[in-house]
């Protein structure tokens, strides 16, 4: 929220007279009871002569694209000579006798916009009338030019210097007020904190802001009388969440009159733009007290008021101007003859105060938050009113409101304000919310007196009764963010000083390091990581449509998905339950960045659903029984961890080393051993067929005979739909699935050395290389410490659909060296075991 810092200070001086502070002092100050600021920004400065001036005469420029004034103002001995000063102008909202102000060549404006005397429009102005976005009041948007009472003390002669009634030695604070303090979007929460900040008092404007505040103690505004009877016939429709609503009526005002411009002066600087006296007022008293109003024009309402819930299909044109169909949640204000305001929101244009209102009737009231949120949000019709309502408002500020907008009105419009007021609802009572005195220090670690803890909770503005050591807090009507003891020890904590709160790290207990599955997914990062590929982190949400995309069957496993009630986005609402399609969104966003060679991980649990996929809702007021908890717990879904590698492009990059080397399947199937083997398993592979790898291209991966994943290349449909690489390659496992490696005592190192003998076999062409090895591996006998292929070979020399397969056999022993006729023996037992069991031929 924007606020002016002087309008602070006045309020904060109401308990502690001349109370001022630096810009530095007071953004700390709200920094200190936990408001962050976005920064502030003094009105930027004008130099040079800036004076008051009365318009004397107006000549009206004819034959221009618009309309153009030469205006002769009086400003005094100002400009040297005592003569009425010429001066062009194309504002419309001043007439002759206004009060303005005028800078006089000389003038340097904010933006170091100069002012001297130039020929224009066939005249020679001689210095500007000025508006308040030229003096950095306001917003550009703020096109009019400032007009003053000639009658406010405040306001000189002509010629007098005009700095003082403008009040540009300000500082204008932007607040960031969170959704759970919505009291503090108005200048009466705000002072309220810094009050607090500084432990000067408070006295609160909203017990009577007639005696209160300065202005309107000044302009003798008073509390209207309040007589019988209503102001207007209101009713509220079953149902319809709105639990206070108020309406006051001014009659007789005059249409014409601006709001002074101390008032315009506040809005403006709150990011207000002053559009009429009674719209103005609404806003004052929203700015000031934190209670949005809306003023309809008496003469435009037919009948009385129903408060009820729109019916779907009806419309309304609000005051932007736009159209909207309603929806049968929002809730509206009606009078006899239709929709006049959507609550809480925006009013309607229908009813909306024009330039002829003579009457007004003031409306206040409380709109259930929810409600007003899912109305601006559906709309996306956010206002200041809807800003407040959905953070909460203080529903007894109904009465004060409404009759210090009707008096304030009445003071700056004439007029009269009816006796009648209309009331609906009370203030609801606020939750008696229970604690310890001493729950403060207990949850600080600090120790706090219980005169301080007394102290701080009254100083929010709550009730405290006591027993003992129990106390029971009732909140003051303001704070209904306040549910719960955490929220009367936070209360507590910010005031005294969250900075005053030692951080103190504690010890860590004593422990046994990492378990064994903490310890395998870091390994596995690790090892994928040092074999060249990048870790991502996979989002745990994918397309909707995905596994159509992929053309898997309707039964197929990875098809029992949870849905999430409250997506973050609907295309992709639910959970996955393989890590591949937030791999290959990835490899897509990547190569649309071009970045087309890419080697991917992750590892991510994913979601498998149990059952029908829908968790019970038990009731949070109570601990669920026995059965509903286990109820609870069996619809749990599965979440296991999974491993996935995903890469494209080349594996080794072409350059002036030589042509590169194109990712793919073997590559993929590799990751997989690499995974393996960090996870200290035996990885065995074999042909398969599973969407969406190719079908020739794709091997399942088993460890103790038990299917843990898959990897090759993806299918070529899959890829083009997808709009994916050709040739991209993809494996995931699930490690979960992965037995522990039993412990075992350390290795025995050997300090003798290896030996190494080859063979050759010639086997059929359809026969693994790895079932063969493992053979080998299991005849050569107990010296064996690894056998390795080295080579596949091909001819027609060897007989058609035959193949060579040559393997290098490490053998060591612990307490000798090896000789070549120990190991040729176990050379020969390998080859015979490969040949009974391969019909492997030996080749020469």
């Amino acid at each position: 929220m924007l606020i002016a810092k002087s309008w602070v200070e006045r309020l904060v001086g109401q308990a502690a007279p001349g109370f001022s502070t630096t810009d530095e002092e007071m953004d700390a100050g709200f920094v200190r009871v936990g408001f962050e600021t976005e920064g502030y920004e003094p009105i930027p400065v004008t130099t040079g002569p800036l004076v008051i001036g009365r318009v004397e005469s107006i000549e009206e420029l004819t034959g221009f694209k618009k309309p153009i004034r030469f205006c002769q103002v009086n400003v005094g001995q100002a400009n040297g000579t005592g003569e009425l000063q010429p001066i062009v102008c194309g504002a419309r909202n001043f007439e002759e006798g206004s009060t303005v102000v005028v800078s006089l060549p000389g003038a340097v404006l904010p933006g170091d916009f100069a002012i001297s005397a130039r020929e224009t429009y066939g005249h020679t102005s001689a210095g500007m009338i000025c508006s308040a976005a030229e003096l950095g009041l306001a917003s550009a948007q703020n096109k009019g030019i400032i007009t003053l009472d000639p009658q406010d003390p405040a306001v000189g002669e002509p010629g007098s210097d005009a700095r003082g009634v403008l009040g540009l030695d300000e500082t204008v604070f932007d607040v960031n007020v969170t959704p759970d303090r919505g009291y503090a979007l108005s200048a009466r929460g705000l002072s309220r904190e810094i009050a607090s900040a500084f432990a000067t008092g408070f006295v609160d404007v909203a017990e009577d802001p007639f005696a209160t505040v300065a202005e309107l103690v000044e302009m003798g505004v008073t509390r209207p009388v309040i007589g019988e009877g209503e102001a207007l016939s209101v009713s509220i429709a079953d149902g319809t969440p709105c639990n206070r609503f108020g309406v006051r009526q001014v009659v007789g005002i005059d249409p014409t009159v601006e709001s002074p411009f101390w008032l315009q002066r506040e809005l403006m600087l709150c990011g207000q733009r002053p559009v009429n006296a009674a719209t103005d007022v609404t806003n004052y008293v929203m700015m000031l007290l934190g209670q949005p109003m809306h003023a309809f024009d008496g003469d435009k309402l037919n009948g009385g008021l129903v408060v009820r819930r729109a019916q779907a299909g009806e419309k309304l044109t609000t005051l932007d101007g736009v159209e909207r169909e309603l929806h049968a949640e929002d809730i509206v204000i009606a009078d006899e003859s239709g929709i006049q305001s959507l609550a809480g929101v925006m009013g309607g244009s229908t009813s909306e105060i024009s330039d002829s209102t003579t009457t007004v009737f003031f409306e206040a009231a409380h709109w259930d938050p929810i409600t007003v949120a899912r109305t601006s949000r559906r709309h996306k019709l956010s206002s200041e009113a809807s800003r407040r309502f959905e953070r909460g408002v203080d529903p007894a500020l109904i009465e004060v409101a409404l009759d210090l907008a009707a008096g304030l009105l009445q003071a700056i419009a004439g007029g009269t304000v009816a006796p009648g007021r209309t009331l609906l609802g009370a203030v609801p009572a606020m939750p008696e919310v229970p604690m310890a005195i001493t729950r403060p220090s207990d949850v600080a670690g600090v120790e706090y007196s219980e005169d301080t803890v007394l102290a701080r909770l009254a100083e929010v503005g709550c009730s405290v009764a006591r027993d003992g050591e129990q106390l029971t807090v009732t909140p003051p009507t303001w704070r209904p963010d306040i549910t719960m003891a955490a929220d009367l020890v936070e209360e507590v904590l910010r005031l005294e000083g969250l900075e005053d709160i030692p951080s103190i790290v504690p010890t860590a207990p004593a422990g046994q390091g990492l378990s064994e599955a903490q310890l395998r997914r870091r390994a596995i990062g690790h090892a994928l990581a040092y074999n060249g590929y990048s870790e991502i982190l996979p989002t745990p949400f994918i397309a909707n449509d995905v596994f159509d995309v992929w053309g898997l069957e309707a039964d197929d496993e990875r098809r029992r998905t949870v849905a999430v009630q409250n997506p973050l986005d609907a295309d992709y609402a639910i959970l996955g339950t393989t890590l591949l399609p937030s791999m290959l969104e990835a490899v897509k966003r990547n190569v649309a960045r071009g970045i087309t060679s890419l080697a991917l991980f992750g590892q991510e649990q994913v979601t498998i659903a149990r059952g029908e996929g829908i968790s019970p809702m038990p009731s949070v007021k109570q601990r669920p029984d026995a059965a509903t908890l286990e109820e609870l717990l069996a619809s749990l879904p599965e979440q296991p961890l999974h491993v996935a590698t995903v890469g494209c492009g080349f594996a080794v990059l072409e350059g002036p080393w030589g042509d590169g080397r194109a990712y793919d399947y073997a590559d993929a199937i590799e990751s997989a051993r690499v995974v393996a083997r960090a996870a200290d398993v035996e990885l065995d592979v074999r042909n398969a067929e599973k969407l969406p790898w190719h079908p020739g291209r794709c091997a399942e991966l088993l460890v103790n005979g038990e299917v843990v994943g898959y990897a090759g290349e993806l299918h070529p449909q899959v890829l083009e739909r997808a709009g994916l690489p050709a040739r991209t390659c993809a494996m995931e496992i699930n490690v979960s699935a992965l037995p522990f490696a039993p412990s075992s005592p350390a290795p025995v190192l050997s300090a003798f050395p290896a030996l190494l003998q080859d063979i050759a076999l010639v086997v059929d062409a359809d026969v693994p290389a790895e079932a063969v090895r493992r053979t080998v591996e299991a005849a050569a006998g107990p010296l064996v410490e690894k056998v390795t292929l080295f080579d596949i070979y091909t001819s027609e020399s060897l007989g058609e659909g035959k193949k060579s397969l040559a393997y290098a056999l490490t053998f060591r022993a612990p307490d000798r060296t090896l000789t070549d006729d120990e190991c040729s023996e176990f050379r020969k037992q390998a080859i015979a075991a490969a040949e009974q069991e391969f019909g492997a031929v030996l080749r020469g």
